[in-house]
């Protein structure tokens, strides 16, 4: 990630870069991860970036007394910090609310805000572009594609929990990651159509699950190596169906999602190589495709409960 610009070209960089949007708003052109590490003078602690559009990213800043430029995508967050007040500015209109967990904030595309916070701050923030919701609103049959409204520490336990469990899920494999996150930003962006939107759902769409050549597909794909790709969109694709039909009638045919099922699959694919004593951990996790042995020991160990070393010893 590039380091945060400097705040004394504000006013040059808005004029040399700005764009205009499909409703004549003129947007900055970089993206919001690049705004935000402008303004917060940081970098996140994590950013998980998505090749299909749109970014995860945690933060965790100091106090914050500056205006966010217009961006190109829609930022939602969840604050995860210590109870404060805070206060944003719109032209002439001032919302003023209460951080803490259970609130989001919707800084929808082409929006520009001055923000006084006066403590530090713990956020995450997804950055979904407009094309994503209107993805999701056309394969759902269920939402018309509108514009998300602006709120400021808004109560949404449901969407806080979503997007606050994006900053310990993340466990350095891959595959896993990937489709983890773009299960999360769809489920996201379902859940911002239906509460965010000022409209509701004109109807329920179907239910049910896979045909079962196409559930053996997916599970034969999600069973490969782990240099297969094993993302959302190119399981969907081997379906027939949307990313959002793929997933819901996946865990209506086996009961989990698709990524807590290669989650699964990979613990017990670690559990049977760690019963023979001459695979290390270190291969396991290179052979599972974890970053690191210290990634696949904390992912081991959140789903057992114990480290690979410490189950080895424990059912050698």
């Amino acid at each position: 990630m590039s380091a945060p610009c400097s705040c004394n070209s504000r006013e040059s960089e808005a004029d040399d870069s700005a764009d205009a949007t499909a409703d004549g708003v003129r947007v900055a052109d970089h993206t919001p991860a690049t705004e935000m590490s402008r303004v917060l003078r940081t970098a996140p602690i994590h950013l998980a970036a998505d090749p299909s559009g749109g970014a995860i990213a945690h933060w965790n800043h100091g106090p914050l007394h500056d205006v966010v430029e217009p961006m190109t995508d829609h930022v939602v967050m969840a604050y995860n910090g210590t109870i404060q007040r805070m206060e944003r500015r719109s032209g002439r209109s001032v919302e003023s609310g209460t951080f803490r967990r259970g609130v989001v904030i919707i800084i929808p595309a082409g929006s520009s805000s001055r923000w006084d916070i006066p403590k530090p701050v713990d956020v995450v923030q997804l950055y979904l572009p407009h094309t994503t919701l209107t993805r999701i609103a056309e394969a759902t049959d269920t939402f018309t594609p509108t514009d998300l409204l602006e709120r400021t520490a808004h109560p949404d336990p449901i969407t806080s929990r979503l997007l606050l469990s994006a900053a310990d899920v993340l466990e350095g494999n891959r595959a896993l990651d990937t489709l983890f996150r773009q299960q999360l930003t769809d489920l996201l962006a379902t859940r911002l159509l239906a509460a965010h939107t000022g409209k509701a759902p004109s109807y329920q769409p179907a239910v049910g699950g896979l045909a079962p050549n196409v559930l053996r597909r997916a599970i034969e794909r999600l069973r490969s190596d782990s240099d297969a790709d094993v993302s959302l969109a190119a399981l969907a694709a081997d379906s027939g169906l949307s990313r959002f039909h793929f997933c819901r009638a996946f865990k209506e045919s086996t009961g989990l999602s698709p990524h807590n099922w290669l989650r699964q699959y990979r613990l017990e694919q670690a559990i049977n190589m760690l019963r023979n004593p001459a695979n290390s951990v270190a291969s396991v996790a290179a052979s599972l495709g974890y970053n690191s042995q210290t990634a696949f020991a904390a992912a081991f160990r959140k789903l057992t409960g114990e480290t690979p070393t410490e189950w080895r010893r424990s059912h050698g």
